[in-house]
This record gives C-alpha cells, structure tokens and sequence, in this order.
C-alpha cells in the first residue's frame, strides 16, 4: 500500500505541527498532503516548511472560493491522480487521532472498500466536555439523519475520518459533487453506497479541539440538513419512480 493522509486546513497553525508529525511516526508509513484553504494565520507557509524538511509532506494551496468540500474534492483527486491507495482524510483539529490509521489501513488489506473512523459503533465515543446537551444531540441526531436518507448501514455518517480505496474514488465521481460544507463527507457515503462499496467502521474517540476555533456554524449545519434532505428525496422519488414505472 502506497497511503497518503489528506488534511483540509483553514487557520490550523496552531494544530499542524503536532498532527503531521504523529501521522508521519504511524506504521505503516503514510505520506501527508495539506490542503489549504488561503488562511490568513500562516498555515500554509507552516505547512511549506515543513515539507521542506519532509519528503513525505505535500502542500496544495487553494486561491478559492473556500470551502470544506471543494478542498476535499481537490486532495482526493490529487491523490488519485498521484497514484495513492488507499487515501486517507481527516480533520486537522487534531480531534482524530492517528493511533487508529494502522487499523484503518488494515481493515483496507483485508478486502474493505472505505473505512470509516465512527464514534457511534461499540468502543467509539465522544470526549468533548466543552459540548451542551444541544451540540450532542446534534451531532447524533445528524448522523442517524443522514443514515435515513441515504438508505445506509453506516453508523456515522457524518464523520470526516476516513479510508478509501483508490478505484472507489475513482467511481465515485468526485468532480460532480455538490456539497461545500461539512455535507460533503454525507453526500460520499450517498455515493459509495450506490456504488455497493464494502464499507466497515472502526471505533475512534472523538475529542474536541484545543487550539482555534471551530469551523461548525449555524450555516453549515443548516447546508447540510438541506443537502441531505435533498439526497434523500431524490433517491426516493427514484425509487417510487422505477417502481411505477
């Protein structure tokens, strides 16, 4: 296997040091690509030092439009195209935790076509004490929403940790994606799942930042329950479709 971890980045300086360097120490090896989105606190001249120390370290600045889906797509693709596999993503708050990439890679040996790092299965869970009772509910509440609508088994489908094999991506037409915010990694289980991709989760930990802030706003919430509202409608009206057609 030939891995590459790709890392959305938005004002992350103060977290990028510390997470490229714990990916780079996993075993097996997995290379590192930052993708920037032009923030202004020097992320991605951070980000340039220290690929110039770190072979296995690549940087991708976007000029814009900025935006969470937009840079996933253009690091999937990257990877695809440098010929990666399988590709990794994760979020670079360091709220993921490298420690499961070797499982990870492993359950991609053994025959998975994605993997996902979930908080909602036996042995995964959430370590933010900093979230409300609301925030909690809506971070559950959007993943079994999701899971609804597209018509999955997955049990987080809102988590952005995880592991692709490269002819999935391949597939999954990632130039054609609609979403820009964090609806983006729902609308990839969508398509995966049409595809009959062989999905497995791993129980992760999620932890809340330390340093910045989050990026989660009422807007991308909002984007995100619309986009998968859409997603479901569509794929259902298809199916009433077939069926009396």
């Amino acid at each position: 296997m030939r891995a590459v971890m790709v890392l959305p980045t938005y004002d992350e300086a103060a977290n990028l040091p510390t997470l490229v360097e714990r990916v780079l120490a996993v075993e097996p090896p997995v290379d590192v690509l930052v993708v920037d989105d032009s923030s202004p606190d020097g992320t991605a001249d951070l980000a340039d030092a220290i690929a110039a120390r770190e072979s296995r370290v690549h940087v991708m600045r976007r000029p814009g439009p900025r935006g969470y889906g937009g840079s996933c797509v253009d690091g999937l693709v990257w990877a695809v195209e440098h010929g990666y596999d399988p590709v990794m993503l994760m979020d670079a708050d360091l709220s993921h935790d490298p420690a499961a990439i070797p499982a990870m890679l492993e359950r991609v040996e053994d025959g998975a076509d994605v993997v996902i790092g979930s908080r909602y299965v036996e042995g995964g869970g959430l370590e933010v004490p900093e979230w409300g009772a609301v925030r909690r509910a809506v971070s559950r509440f959007g993943s079994l929403y999701a899971r609804a609508m597209i018509g999955t088994g997955v049990h987080d489908c809102t988590s952005g940790y995880r592991c692709y094999r490269r002819d999935v991506l391949e597939r999954a037409g990632l130039r054609g994606m609609r979403s820009d915010g964090y609806s983006f990694v729902i609308e990839l289980v969508e398509r995966i799942t049409r595809l009959g991709a062989r999905v497995e989760e791993v129980p992760i930990v999620y932890v809340d930042r330390q340093a910045g802030e989050s990026k989660i706003s009422r807007g991308i919430i909002a984007e995100a329950f619309v986009r998968t509202t859409t997603i479901g409608l569509s794929r259902l009206l298809g199916r009433y479709s077939r069926n009396t057609a």
